[in-house]
């Protein structure tokens, strides 16, 4: 079918597009009011896109707005951000972090890694946090309730601690990348110890006969991102598969202005795909709807580079609760989405890598000093009490923190009555524990999401322009430096 859009750039992107010279990053506070604009432009290369969402996103950064284009050899990104309260980013050292730190052929060749305190306190540095002195257990599996704490017991039965990790659960599937030492202090775990914890893990998993899978790996510098390697499992699990085909956008919600289609979108927030060619410049064109929300971004550009697809040019923003994002990919292979059948796993995938990190169950945040047998006391609190873990992310600061999502052991509600009673058990343990409704100040506060330009005279909303037409216009521009379309 012909197509009739495209990417989409505003204003503020012609400055980048005018300079060619030296790669960087400008970090700028002074074009918008409400947010920090952080502006890059590099030589392209394999897979810098979804470094550069995963460092703002590990900033604990808020991601507004974003225009991508990486066509050429070049890579021209705007990103809005903000922090988790909606604060424009005002830290000196911030700029520098993100200028050694996104453009990673720019720190110097001895020095070390940059590192950076975020706004929530979360020390990170390049990749994320440091686990390359931790041994990894790495697992995929049915769900089924008091799994995550059955595998947490079994670790620490054996005399290991969990320093970190993530476990999450999706479609009746479950997966977790847990970082193991031998102590709280962090001592690693002797490679002797790894086959026998694989196979005791394995043994608490293999109970139904379903399929799944459990991997120890050493310590290695230069992990996979613990978030993107939780995608890449369940990809690999299939969890996708599962559920009714994903439902197309609505295609009014790419060109109405932003009033208009808050009012309209302001119960429809299920996550929603739709992917069209666009023959005369060989792309596909992937449409996506969901409720907004943190880290959704990465979320999204985690599974198109984990399917071999290559982002050209793309447009993310919100309306009301809505986000809205629209991608032009090809194949790393040079094809677009050619059958229905790849469509439809496409879409799927896409959902499900939304989905994946959707919040259900009652959420609590733990704190206390770390020490040996911690998680395995607080997960045996919560099974007494009839409560199971649907999701885990575990760090460890000064202190040790845990974020849990909650259900029954019948995958129902958790009664305020059995929070409190739980509260009450940890407490003798000096194990503090919070409800958390919604993550840190989300959604953040801004003054605009999806900006549609004033028309001098005229009362009513103009609608915003289509992608296609602000792109197009710079085409003249754009083809003096680099074969744009031809490549």
């Amino acid at each position: 079918m012909k197509y009739v859009s495209g990417p989409y750039f505003e204003p503020d992107f012609d400055p980048l597009l005018d300079r060619f010279g030296t790669p960087g990053v400008v970090v700028d506070n002074e074009t918008r009011e409400d947010c920090t604009l952080v502006k890059v432009d590099s030589v392209n290369r394999d897979g810098v896109l979804l470094e550069m969402v995963q460092l703002l996103t590990d900033l604990d950064l808020v991601i507004s707005k974003s225009y991508i284009s990486s066509d050429g050899g070049w890579l021209m990104d705007v990103f809005h951000v903000t922090d988790q309260i909606g604060r424009k980013l005002t830290d000196p050292s911030l700029p520098e972090f993100i200028q050694r730190a996104l453009v990673p052929f720019h720190r110097p060749g001895n020095g070390p890694s940059p590192k950076f305190t975020t706004c929530l306190g979360n020390v990170v540095g390049p990749g994320g946090p440091d686990v390359s002195d931790c041994a990894a257990l790495e697992f995929t599996v049915h769900y089924r309730p008091g799994l995550l704490s059955s595998i947490i017991s079994a670790l620490v039965d054996n005399g290991c601690h969990v320093a970190s990790g993530q476990a999450w659960t999706h479609n009746d599937r479950a997966a977790g990348v847990l970082y193991v030492t031998a102590t709280a202090d962090g001592a690693t775990l002797h490679p002797s110890r790894w086959a026998r914890i694989e196979r005791l893990v394995n043994s608490v998993v293999n109970v139904t006969g379903e399929r799944h899978w459990v991997c120890m790996s050493e310590p290695v510098q230069g992990r996979v991102h613990t978030e993107r390697r939780l995608h890449q499992l369940m990809h690999d699990d299939r969890d996708y598969e599962s559920g009714p085909a994903p439902t197309p956008v609505d295609e009014d919600l790419f060109s109405m202005g932003e009033k208009a289609a808050t009012a309209r979108t302001a119960r429809r927030t299920e996550t929603r795909v739709s992917i069209d060619s666009w023959d005369e410049r060989g792309y596909a064109v992937v449409k996506m709807t969901s409720r907004d929300r943190p880290r959704l971004l990465f979320d999204t550009v985690c599974a198109l580079t984990d399917m071999q697809y290559v982002v050209f040019h793309a447009t993310v923003g919100s309306q009301g609760p809505l986000a809205i994002q629209e991608y032009y990919i090809r194949h790393k292979d040079g094809r677009t989405v050619d059958s229905n059948v790849e469509r439809q796993k496409v879409s799927r995938c896409l959902v499900a890598a939304v989905e994946r990190r959707t919040s259900h169950g009652v959420r609590v945040e733990v704190r206390a000093a770390d020490r040996s047998g911690l998680l395995s006391d607080f997960t045996r609190v919560l099974r007494e009490h009839g409560l199971s873990l649907l999701r885990i992310e575990l760090k460890n600061k000064d202190e040790a923190i845990g974020i849990f999502y909650l259900v029954t052991d019948t995958g129902g509600e958790v009664r305020a009555e059995a929070v409190r009673a739980v509260q009450g058990r940890v407490q003798e343990m000096d194990i503090s524990l919070d409800v958390v409704k919604e993550a840190p100040g989300w959604p953040p506060v801004r003054k605009t999401s999806v900006p549609a330009p004033p028309v001098a005279g005229q009362a009513q909303e103009r609608p915003r322009p289509s992608l296609g037409s602000l792109l197009w216009s710079h085409l003249g521009k754009l083809s003096t430096n680099f074969s744009y379309i031809g490549s």
